[in-house]
Order: structure tokens, then C-alpha cells, then sequence
């Protein structure tokens, strides 16, 4: 799309609507809304505040809607240009991309105002957003509980500040696909296009994208020969990525990393995956993709940041809110629901098991389960063998250390209660242990808690009761982790 041709039909609707020509600072905000700019890079770019520019933004686009009869902002800007087929029939046109733009530069504001059609911007037949829709791996919600601030904060990211790469992480069962399924649901008319793969069956990249590409090309409208790759015969997906808004949800991405080793290490031939999150998350588009994931892709670890267009969201328990799991299943004594959404850290699917077996065995009487001092498992150990089984050996060892405390501990702790050695190899293995609790870290399974200045670890108390009832577990540990 020309840029001078979008900020002349601009400055003529925007004439249309106030009887003034557009300014030099909304002016910059129409470049660098093309350009995938934030409001910060814009304000600093014209040296005011950030408010200043979010204020004449605002103002841009309630006159801009005002004159196209339909909602424009800065995350749909361009996509309404592409969608709505505009059109001023005064004289010669200028075609570009899905709008004609009048480029006779001698018709003065006055006459386009003066001789409206039926076609002209005030009139324009508004175009309703129907995105194109494959949510065929997405799975079907029943029940969503309130995740109203995570919500708020994951249409943030997206819609007001055009985040490419986004994952939603946190230990299983925690929720992560209810919530995308429900996000989706909210933003799903921002989009041109919106996809959900699963790689719980560990797919190469190579099908994967070929099978996105395939649903995108019949969604797609006809591509004009000097769009097409010479050297692919047709667009890339990245190419897709830029050429629409589109939302691309990949969900069980841990599934492509190898088990047995540290978390963010990719099984071979699968490393083509941390490529193209890179490229999703540095190149300049207006799509997201959004990565569902026990473990945090590395590339997120690496490139994420406040100021960035890369971010995490680490799911937690959902608190008070699961009071609505155990009323749903039918729970007595809600005077000892806090404490048993405490012991399962509020996790839904592990209320779920647990509520169901005290139902099951006790007519929901709470406090007969809570009066023994075993913590219940049940289902949940075949839930827990998945993420358990992926670990390292080491991070294994280091988990049954973390198990055997009865408070939690600073890794200088726990590295003197693993008999770790005092000879010159100490060093690599601190370092060793340093890069463990990464990784235990960036899978969801230990809990960081501060007191000050000092941080100390622990696990919750249903991976504790699992990694003392786990036999894979019963290793030394005094091994050497390297």
C-alpha cells in the first residue's frame, strides 16, 4: 500500500468530517501506524509525551470513523483501507492494493465535498469483518472460570500494542486453552484470518506449514504473479503473516522440545520452530502468534521485554475463583474450600479430580479428606507423569532434594544439602545447578518465593506428595549433576 496515496484519501476524509486538512503529528501518527510504530517510538520520534499523541490519535480515529460509518483505530487501520473498497468517483484513479485513491491532484477538497455519490466516503456501504475461521485442534470450552485481569491484559498486548510473539505458560491443567479459547472468542473480528494447530502429535514445521498455508490460499484472495515466490512457487507463511492480520494459535508446544534434557532444547530436526518464532517476533507485521506451552520456548526467554513485541504470560491458580469449581460439584463446608484451593494452588483441572473424589467418597464432606495428612493424588499422577517424565536426570535429582525440605530453601542451601563438591569442579557444578532451576523455572514446577533481598525455592504441595510417591525419583542426592 502507497503511503502517499493513504495519507491523501485520509486528508480528504478527514476534510470531509471537519473542514481541515490533517497535521504534521497526525500526519506521523497515520506513517507510523503503517509502520507497526507504538505510540512511545511515535512521541519520541516527535518530542512530546506519550499522552499527548494517544490523545490526537484518538480524536484521528473517531473523525476517520465518523467519515467511513464504522469503527477505525490503530490496530484496524490498515486492514479497514484493505477491506472497505473504497472509492471517489470524481475523476482519474489510483489503485492500491483493495482502495482507489484519487490522484488528480487539480480537484480542489471543495468539489469532492460538493459532488458526493452515493459511493463517495460519507456513504461508503460499511464491509462487516468475517474473519476466516479454522479452529478445527481447538478443543470445546463448557465452563470458563474468571480470568477477567488476564483477559484484560492479553487484549492489551495484542490489540493496543501490536505484540507479534506471545505465549501463555503454566503448568498443566492451570487453564492456559480455556483462556486462549476465550480470548480468541473476543478478538476474533480484529483478524483477517484465525488458525489453532495442536502439536500435541509433534508435527515437523514443514507439514505444519504447509497445512496453514493450504487453509490461508482458500481463504486467500487471488495473488497477483509478482506476489508469487519465484523459488517457493507461492507466499511463505511469514509471508501470509505480513500480507494479513492473522491470529495463529499453536497449543502443546512443549511437544517439540526433547524430554530428557533442559527445558528449550528442541528435538532434532525440530529446531526450525525456534527459527521461526524469531522471525515472527522480529520482523515488522501486524499477525500474532501465540504459543500454549508448559515450558518456555527459548526464544521468548531471549527476546521478550516490556518495551517489546514479544511477551509471556505465566498463568497462576485462579484463587477465590475456584470456589465456583467446588460449588459446582456440589462441596459441603465452604468454611474449608480455602484451604483445600491452597493445597491444589488453585489449579482447576486438579480441583476438578480432587472435588470429584470427595464427592465420590466422602458425600462431599471436605474435612475427612483434610483431616488425614496425606495429600490426595488419585488421577492426578498419571496427569503429573507427562511433565515429569520429560525432566532431566538432574533436574529429577534436584526436584526429590526440593521434595525432602520442610520449608523452603535458597539454592545455596540446597546446594550444600546435595553434597555438591568442594574440589576446583565446584564451579561447574554451581553453574550446573544454576541452570537446572532455570529450567525447572521456565516448566512451571517450583515456586519462587522473596523475603527481602534473598529468594528461596520450594515446590507445591501436590508436586511434592508426587515426587515422593514417584519411584523414578528415588535417586541419590548426593549424585553429581554433571
Amino acid at each position: 500500500m502507497d503511503v502517499k496515496d493513504v495519507l491523501q484519501f485520509t486528508d480528504t476524509l478527514f476534510f470531509s468530517e471537519t473542514g481541515k486538512h490533517i497535521d504534521r503529528l497526525q500526519e506521523t501518527i497515520l506513517k507510523g501506524t503503517l509502520d507497526g510504530q507504538k505510540y512511545t517510538e511515535i512521541a519520541e520520534e516527535e518530542h512530546c509525551t506519550e499522552g499527548h499523541v494517544r490523545n490526537v490519535a484518538s480524536e484521528l480515529w473517531q473523525i476517520l470513523s465518523n467519515a467511513l460509518d464504522q469503527e477505525v483505530n490503530k490496530s484496524n487501520f490498515r486492514r479497514t483501507l484493505q477491506r472497505s473498497n473504497l472509492s471517489i468517483r470524481s475523476s482519474p484513479f489510483t489503485n492500491v492494493s483493495n482502495v482507489n485513491f484519487c490522484n488528480n491532484s487539480n480537484i480542489k477538497d471543495s468539489e469532492v465535498m460538493n459532488n458526493r455519490s452515493p459511493a463517495s466516503p460519507s456513504n461508503l456501504e460499511k464491509t462487516p469483518t468475517q474473519p476466516h475461521l479454522d479452529l478445527s485442534d481447538a478443543p470445546k470450552i463448557f465452563t470458563f472460570y474468571d480470568r477477567t485481569s488476564e483477559l484484560t491484559t492479553l487484549k492489551q498486548w495484542i490489540l493496543d500494542e501490536d505484540t507479534r510473539l506471545l505465549a501463555i505458560l503454566g503448568i498443566v491443567g492451570i487453564g492456559k486453552t480455556a483462556l486462549a479459547v476465550n480470548l480468541v472468542e473476543q478478538i476474533k473480528h480484529e483478524f483477517d484470518f484465525i488458525i489453532w494447530r495442536s502439536l500435541a502429535t509433534s508435527p515437523p514445521l514443514s507439514i505444519l506449514q504447509t497445512n496453514i498455508i493450504q487453509f490461508l490460499r482458500r481463504g486467500d484472495a487471488p495473488v497477483s504473479a509478482p506476489e508469487e515466490k519465484a523459488t517457493t512457487g507461492g507466499l511463505s507463511l511469514v509471508d501470509y503473516l505480513q500480507k494479513y492480520r492473522c491470529l495463529l494459535i499453536l497449543d502443546d508446544v512443549q511437544m517439540v522440545n526433547s524430554s530428557g534434557q533442559l527445558a528449550g532444547n528442541y528435538q532434532p530436526g525440530y529446531e526450525d520452530y525456534g527459527t521461526l518464532f524469531r522471525q515472527v517476533g522480529e520482523l515488522s507485521h501486524n499477525s500474532c502468534l501465540l504459543l500454549l506451552s508448559s515450558e518456555k520456548p527459548r526464544e521468548i526467554a531471549a527476546l521478550e521485554g516490556k518495551n517489546q513485541p514479544i511477551r509471556s504470560l505465566q498463568l497462576n491458580g485462579l484463587g477465590a475463583g475456584a470456589r465456583e469449581i467446588l460449588r459446582e460439584k456440589g462441596l459441603a463446608e465452604d468454611e474449608n474450600w480455602s484451604e483445600l484451593i491452597e493445597q491444589y494452588r488453585g489449579n482447576p483441572l486438579w480441583l476438578k479430580i480432587v472435588a470429584t473424589m470427595i464427592q465420590d467418597l466422602f458425600n462431599g464432606n471436605i474435612s475427612e479428606l483434610l483431616s488425614d495428612d496425606t495429600l490426595f493424588l488419585g488421577d492426578l499422577e498419571s496427569l503429573l507423569d507427562q511433565p515429569f517424565n520429560r525432566l532431566s536426570e538432574p533436574e529429577k535429582q534436584v526436584m526429590s532434594s526440593l521434595a525432602s525440605e520442610t520449608a523452603p530453601v535458597s539454592i545455596a542451601k540446597l546446594r550444600e544439602n546435595m553434597q555438591l563438591s568442594r574440589s576446583r569442579q565446584r564451579c561447574v557444578a554451581v553453574s550446573q545447578l544454576l541452570k537446572i532451576m532455570q529450567s525447572l523455572g521456565r516448566r512451571s514446577l517450583i515456586e519462587k518465593i522473596q523475603e527481602g533481598d534473598r529468594t528461596f525455592f520450594t515446590l507445591g504441595p501436590v508436586l511434592k506428595e508426587y515426587v515422593k510417591q514417584t519411584c523414578c525419583c528415588q535417586v541419590s542426592s548426593t549424585s553429581n549433576l554433571d
